[in-house]
């Protein structure tokens, strides 16, 4: 069956990242757009409660590729970080006479650091579609949050704030292989998830043919680097334990949030 097609579902099934930028800034007008994009995204409760970084200074930028542990991150013409804000809400709050006390303070229980981060993901993924339409490409960068403490300091962000992702966008100079997305019957199921044995070995089986068509995208993109099966890269990854500087807990404490409520 075709899908249907227009320019919106165009661009979204043309996504792929984008390391590579051509050195030409990107135009107040374009800039505008794409911020004022992402403010029109959905906010749980209305609380906007995140914001965003603009991270102009090329001694930042150096900085957040020294973090990301990626060089191109240091030449993309835009540079966002996006966060998960409950300061603002603070300073509201306080100005109506509510304490925001760490373990008093509503906005700093666990639901809201969740919601917080979902609407974060929410405005950076409005933004991030936008670019795409206009032409920009982009890189999402999870890798910032490698050195959570360092970011925090470098950008001083302040209590009951917190880190969610980067977002890099530019004039794209490479145009990468689109990469293979799972059969669409293992991740959309209906009514309940499904999880029977037979069900499960459907599962198996199913992966083990898109391990084969992963492998081809690497060995395609990067014969002379081969590249773990998509399972293997699973198995490697949940071997391991989480280390200090990516565990959650201790870095929302420090900033405020008590995710025991």
């Amino acid at each position: 069956m075709a899908l249907v097609q227009n320019s919106t579902i165009e661009a979204l099934l043309n996504r792929r990242s984008i390391r590579a930028f051509q050195p030409d800034p990107i135009g107040d007008d374009v800039v505008e757009t794409l911020e004022t994009v992402a403010q029109h995204a959905a906010s749980s409760q209305y609380l906007n409660d995140w914001s965003v970084i603009r991270i102009k200074d090329q001694t930042l930028k150096d900085r957040m590729a020294a973090i990301g542990r990626q060089p191109y991150i240091a030449t993309a013409p835009l540079l966002y970080l996006f966060v998960a804000d409950e300061h603002r809400n603070a300073l509201i709050a306080e100005s109506k006479g509510v304490s925001t006390d760490p373990d008093a303070y509503g906005l700093a229980a666990s639901y809201r650091f969740t919601q917080a981060q979902n609407d974060a993901v929410l405005a950076l993924h409005a933004m991030e579609t936008a670019a795409y339409s206009l032409g920009l490409g982009c890189v999402i960068l999870g890798s910032l949050l490698n050195d959570v403490d360092g970011l925090i300091d470098a950008l001083h962000l302040p209590r009951y704030t917190y880190p969610v992702l980067g977002l890099a966008i530019g004039k794209p100079a490479q145009s990468p292989a689109l990469k293979p997305r799972m059969p669409r019957e293992l991740q959309f199921f209906d009514d309940a998830y499904p999880t029977d044995d037979e069900a499960n070995a459907a599962i198996r089986e199913r992966i083990a043919d898109f391990d084969a068509t992963v492998h081809e995208y690497y060995d395609l993109r990067n014969a002379d680097r081969p590249v773990d099966a998509f399972s293997d890269q699973i198995a490697k990854l949940a071997a391991q334990q989480m280390d200090e500087a990516h565990q959650v807990l201790p870095h929302a404490e420090a900033q405020g949030f008590r995710l025991n409520r």
